[in-house]
């Protein structure tokens, strides 16, 4: 249980606006006395934002932000207490702890006011999720009542959540009110993408071609699905929304309540939302495309983990379901999720330690959607509502484990997976370990390993053959080596017999275990910001064909360096913004370039989640540690015209016109020598100069000459004896190098400044 209900731990040092411990506070006001009206109309109109005067949260006050009701089942006009959205930058660039999205929920259909909390905190441990606490709300000074709090799934929790921002994102609702036949179910339907707009909201600028894709392979070539969604994910999306009958889900008639986005693996990860109808709070499995498959407290205490096995409107269990391994990792998690949190009541715990956090606010609240005497007894009893009927959480668990333990498939033994890890638990980088793991009743091992922070796991097989350092054959110690390339990989344990998976750590692939190789840290000085350009408009592209930010990145030393460990940024509240690669160094002397566009990887590219501003601000690089390794604060910038350093790496910053991208920005030293002595016969005048420039060598003798820009791109040759006039007014303003070299060997290596 080490590390399980990690959202429960947070120290009241530590408080956020999520924090579990602490009810928030907001006050919303409206200089429009019909208020309530104008959100009604809004909401039936273009599901539009109204200007309020000011938000007020936990005493800090925000002015203009934009507010509107949100929801489908869980709105009515009629509704005295609706569900809110707040978006606090709708008229102007402000946050909250960095929040711009507030979600608010109104707890319907809920007896007990805590089912969405509890769903998010039991989901947070085994994939990426939002966070949840509660909110008492106010608006012009009356108390409207307690409210679940959300955190937004937008760009910012993307960003944060999947190493990369701006990538393609859905939010998988029906547009207009979903039926059996409307389903965001990634359903095949059409090489034309028109025809998915109804069921999907595109959240990003582009992306419906790489749904139509997705949906596609999942109907029509289910064996390629992992090259395309995170299917380990998508397994702990759907073995969560059976084991705690969550039908408001893509396990239900609708298919709705999931976001899919595209992360810096390249593949979707789908995401889970909207959980206030979790535990049997909405009893409509549907059934094909016209059956709504309304199910009684006691079906739902009994819902089959096959649910949707066969039913080609639900491609994406249909194929878990019907692939072997995926199908062993379904039911690996299902077994973890009612092992952790309810053969021991754990959940019961915490939905307890929620209603008691709650239970002030709740019972003042007289616009809830129960009496008082339910909330008290909404764990324990079932209660109408509608045409159906919400069990008591305890009510439905209690019974569903029973029957889940006693599922066919649920109850086959799996092999059993005991002390694990890596023989040498300080290795060096570039050795080769070995990895083992102690195991019974397994016909197959395999140690599952990533070298970066994103990505698909490959598969190393373990053998217990005596063979591969793994002791004596036939004790049930399976091992392998590996090399470690890069200064951290992470990996999980994975064993199989004819009858079930187990997995080490359980909670894999959403909790790791990891094995760094030491390297010598970067000190200061060793790794410096050599260039960068905030502001491309015709420069260089990228390889996704864009004219992106770039920062070029030089290496002082002459050995390579290992940057994993390294963090750049450019906001100084938040160092750790961006990770460099498990596997990025630098040779000697080199430079290396990060896109600074909020992109993906590519082999032999690397991107940053962070864009430069053109008005601008900062880029730091620092270690784990906070050790600062540089840093620059810049001021607004001009298109095409990058800031680096000359001398490079240690120089100060001037301006390259045009940019010396990937390419030393000052190749010789300003007045170097490629001789000891210090004599100099040559001399060019005038210096700086607009147009014309006199060259001379004193001795007299030929001399061949080379003029380069400051990328070291050469732009012209010539030779002369004893003097040259050479018209330079076809260079743009800037420095220039002429190297000189004449008949007796003296040569040497000169700036020109070029003026207007």
């Amino acid at each position: 249980m080490l590390g399980l209900f990690c959202i429960a731990s947070f120290s009241k040092g530590q408080q956020t606006f999520y924090d579990p411990e602490d009810i928030q506070l907001i006050e919303i006001f409206f200089a429009q006395p019909n208020w309530d009206y104008m959100l009604d109309t809004a909401k039936m109109g273009a599901d539009s934002y109204i200007i309020a005067q000011k938000v007020r949260i936990n005493g800090t006050e925000f002015p203009n932000p934009g507010v509107k009701y949100k929801g489908n089942s869980s709105y009515d006009s009629t509704y005295r207490k609706n569900p809110l959205h707040i978006e606090l930058d709708h008229v102007q660039n402000q946050s909250y702890q960095g929040i711009k999205d507030i979600k608010l929920s109104n707890c319907y259909a809920d007896p007990s006011m805590i089912r969405e909390a509890l769903a998010y905190q039991i989901l947070n441990n085994y994939m990426i999720s939002p966070r949840a606490n509660f909110a008492k709300v106010y608006i012009n000074g009356r108390y409207m009542g307690v409210y679940t709090n959300t955190e937004s799934i937008g760009k910012s929790f993307c960003n944060n959540n999947f190493g990369i921002s701006n990538q393609t994102f859905f939010k998988c609702n029906p547009i207009n009110l979903p039926s059996p036949l409307t389903k965001s179910n990634l359903r095949y339907l059409s090489a034309d993408s028109t025809a998915y707009f109804p069921m999907y909201e595109l959240k990003s600028d582009k992306g419906w071609n790489e749904l139509v894709s997705l949906c596609n392979v999942l109907t029509n070539q289910p064996s390629q699905v992992a090259e395309l969604m995170d299917m380990d994910r998508a397994a702990w999306m759907l073995a969560f929304n059976n084991v705690l009958v969550n039908l408001d889900s893509y396990s239900g008639v609708f298919a709705q309540n999931h976001y899919i986005y595209k992360d810096a693996s390249g593949r979707f990860s789908p995401i889970v939302w909207d959980l206030n109808m979790a535990f049997g709070g909405f009893p409509f499995a549907g059934s094909g495309a016209s059956s709504m498959g309304a199910l009684s407290v006691s079906q739902m205490q009994q819902m089959p983990p096959t649910l949707h096995a066969t039913d080609t409107y639900w491609p994406l269990i249909r194929t878990m379901m019907n692939n072997d391994s995926l199908r062993r990792i379904y039911y690996a998690h299902m077994r973890t999720i009612v092992k952790d949190f309810f053969l021991n009541s754990a959940y019961l715990t915490l939905a307890q330690d929620w209603q008691n956090t709650v239970a002030e606010a709740a019972l003042a609240d007289t616009n809830k959607f129960f009496t008082n005497e339910q909330f008290l007894n909404g764990l324990t009893q079932d209660y109408p509502i509608a045409n159906y009927t919400v069990p008591g959480l305890a009510n439905l668990m209690q019974a569903r484990v029973n029957y889940l333990n006693a599922h066919t498939e649920f109850a086959l033994q799996a092999p059993l997976i005991t002390s694990v890890g890596p023989a040498n638990p300080n290795p060096q980088l570039y050795q080769q370990i070995t990895f083992r793991a102690t195991v019974s009743g397994a016909s197959k091992v395999f140690l599952a390993y990533r070298r970066q922070s994103f990505g698909q796991f490959q598969a190393l097989e373990l053998f217990d053959d005596g063979l591969h350092d793994d002791g004596a054959a036939g004790d049930g110690v399976y091992a392998n080596q590996l090399q470690l390339t890069t200064s951290v990989t992470w990996y999980y344990f994975h064993a199989n017999n004819a009858l079930a998976t187990a997995l080490y750590p359980e909670r894999a692939q959403h909790v790791l275990l990891s094995v760094t190789a030491s390297s010598p840290p970067v000190m200061p000085g060793q790794l410096a910001i050599n260039e960068f350009l905030a502001k491309n408009d015709n420069g260089v592209t990228n390889e996704y064909g864009e004219k992106a930010d770039w920062i070029e990145l030089i290496n002082n030393t002459s050995e390579t360096l290992v940057l994993s460990g390294l963090f750049m940024t450019d906001n100084p509240n938040n160092l750790q913004k961006w990770a460099f690669p498990a596997n990025a160094t630098i040779p000697g002397g080199g430079l290396l370039i990060v896109w600074a566009d909020e992109r993906p990887d590519t082999p032999g590219n690397i991107h940053c989640n962070f864009k430069l501003s053109a008005d601008g601000e900062h880029i730091y690089i620092s270690r784990q540690d906070g050790t600062l390794i540089d840093y620059i604060s810049f001021g607004p910038q001009a298109g095409d015209v990058s800031t680096g350093r000359c001398p490079d790496g240690t120089g100060t910053y001037i301006t390259f016109n045009p940019p010396s991208f990937n390419t030393r920005n000052c190749p010789v030293g300003l007045d170097e020598k490629t001789e000891i002595d210090d004599y100099n016969p040559f001399s060019l005048y005038p210096n700086p100069t607009s147009g014309v420039v006199t060259l001379t060598n004193a001795s007299g003798q030929y001399t061949q000459a080379l003029l380069s820009d400051n990328t070291g791109r050469t732009l012209a040759s010539f030779h002369f004896i004893s003097s040259k006039v050479l018209n330079v007014s076809f260079l743009k303003p800037g420095v220039y190098v002429l190297r000189l070299r004449d008949t007796s060997g003296c040569a040497r290596a000169v700036k020109l400044v070029i003026q207007r």
